[in-house]
């Protein structure tokens, strides 16, 4: 199976960078029984991004719970060559791994490689980047391709508005088949002209993890892109 198959059409997909670390797994359990499939596990490591953040040994202590529920876990490799990490990331029960533009000498090369191992794969750009450029490097080998709408590192930024033509250019140029991902300052407020836009991976953390009540929360978004 690969995004093709994983993607109902549109996919809210909370962050587990903002979870409750002490109550990982129970906040796992509550978003699939309310219908989230794809979660997205951001990985940092204080260089490319300056925050340390997770990585492999929390990625296989949650990939069981996650995939016997037939979910997904989507790595964002917020790191400098992500290559050295996917066969790491592959063995913990990663199913995608997404890596930055900005962070690769060879990209084809580097997509090659997470394609050995039998990895779905995206390419992510930095607001200072531009969707032409990603696409012309990679838009032909990818899955999707996620248009930052913040600095990439920390969670909670608000959302940056000019993401919004970033992410109609980006539909404009990729085939139909390449999913677009968004990921930073998703919530309530902007999730339904988010993909009115182009978008249908919208990354949401805070707007999750950050509410009492997540599983509510989770189903105000998703119906927010139905």
């Amino acid at each position: 199976m690969g995004w093709n198959e994983w993607v109902r059409t549109a996919e809210i997909e909370p962050s587990i960078y903002a979870a409750d670390f002490s109550r990982l797994g129970e906040q796992l359990e509550t978003l699939l029984q309310a219908g989230a499939r794809i979660f997205q596990f951001d990985t940092g490591d204080g260089h490319f991004v300056e925050p340390i953040t997770i990585g492999p040994i929390v990625l296989e202590s949650i990939s069981e719970i996650v995939h016997r529920h037939g979910g997904v876990l989507d790595c964002h490799l917020m790191v400098e060559s992500p290559e050295k990490h996917f066969q790491e990331i592959a063995k913990a029960g990663g199913d995608s791994v997404t890596v930055h533009y900005e962070a690769c000498d060879d990209l084809p090369a580097v997509i090659g490689r997470a394609r050995e191992l039998g990895l779905g794969v995206g390419v992510a750009f930095n607001p200072e980047t531009e969707p032409d450029d990603v696409v012309a490097a990679a838009g032909r080998l990818v899955d999707l391709v996620l248009c930052m709408s913040i600095h990439p590192g920390y969670s909670g930024q608000p959302f940056m508005l000019e993401s919004l033509p970033r992410v109609r250019r980006l539909r404009e140029l990729l085939a139909d088949g390449v999913h677009i991902q968004v990921d930073g300052g998703v919530g309530a407020d902007n999730a339904a002209e988010i993909r009115a836009a182009g978008a249908n991976l919208l990354v949401a953390g805070t707007s999750v993890f950050g509410q009492e009540d997540i599983a509510e929360a989770y189903g105000r978004l998703a119906r927010a892109i139905a």
